[in-house]
């Protein structure tokens, strides 16, 4: 399933596979000045494609290397042979070989599936991307993955977030995901001016300052009080309970990938490592 929105310039691509008629665990694909950033998922591939082709795609830059966000990746290529993908240099050995590289739990591979190999060029932080008309500089942005990235206009003030920043107050986090280095990646984007924020999934912002403010207090609000209550002796699961609410869906349909208490982990595991 592939829905279709513009933003003045910037052309949106949410896409999902479809069961029982609905979209399901929706993931953001954009078109912007000659440039595809991300391709979402494997299952909505064929989709993506038939959705481009009123726009010209010079290049795709992918964000990170997460399958809902590069699944496209090895269909576009292959059907533009010569059509050239960039990422961080740590994404590359997983777009080249994604099932040896990036083992994927049951839901990951129902949801959205195993992406085709692909092949792509390193992009570094700080190095600057062309399309048509406008640059792009890369802003390494890890946490949400060790080769998260994201893309900023600065004419235009457009921020291309990836996952770093889709809204909310998360009560779960992903196995492996570091906390510590997501907020210190949502202070970098803060520094920027921005005038719109277009996320990896979740509604485009206008103006996004105040709530990516607000979601580093949040961050490190939580952060504060988790490690208050490790340091009186609490166990790990009766913070979350405390602090996060009872269980949430996303651990029952995850398997526990998504939770509460990884969301804890992050917190004293990367406070311990800074020790």
């Amino acid at each position: 399933m592939v829905h279709v929105q513009p933003y003045g310039k910037v052309v949106r691509f949410d896409l999902a596979r479809t069961l029982l008629g609905q979209g399901r665990y929706w993931t953001t694909a954009y078109w912007v000045d000659g440039l595809l950033i991300d391709s979402g998922c494997a299952h909505t591939a064929k989709e993506l494609q038939a959705a481009l082709q009123p726009y010209d795609v010079q290049a795709i830059l992918n964000t990170h290397s997460h399958e809902d966000h590069i699944g496209g990746n090895g269909w576009l290529q292959r059907w533009n042979p010569n059509l050239p993908i960039f990422a961080h240099p740590r994404a590359l050995p997983i777009l080249a070989n994604p099932r040896q590289m990036q083992p994927l739990q049951a839901y990951r591979r129902f949801f959205w599936g195993y992406p085709s190999p692909s092949q792509g060029t390193a992009l570094r932080d700080g190095e600057e991307i062309r399309g048509k008309h406008y640059r792009f500089q890369v802003v390494y942005t890890p946490g949400h993955k060790e080769d998260h990235l994201c893309l900023y206009q600065p004419d235009q003030e457009w921020l291309f977030s990836g996952d770093l920043f889709v809204g909310g107050k998360d009560r779960a986090l992903g196995e492996g995901y570091q906390i510590w280095e997501i907020i210190d990646s949502l202070k970098k984007i803060a520094c920027l001016p921005l005038k719109w924020l277009f996320p990896g999934s979740a509604r485009a912002r206008q103006n996004p300052l105040s709530e990516i403010q607000a979601k580093i207090a949040y961050y490190e609000e939580l952060g504060e009080k988790i490690l208050a209550y490790y340091a009186r002796g609490w166990e790990i699961q009766r913070i979350a309970d405390e602090l996060l609410g009872g269980r949430m869906w996303i651990e029952w349909i995850t398997g526990g990938h998504f939770s509460r208490r990884n969301l804890v982990l992050s917190y004293l595991l990367g406070h311990k490592a800074a020790q």
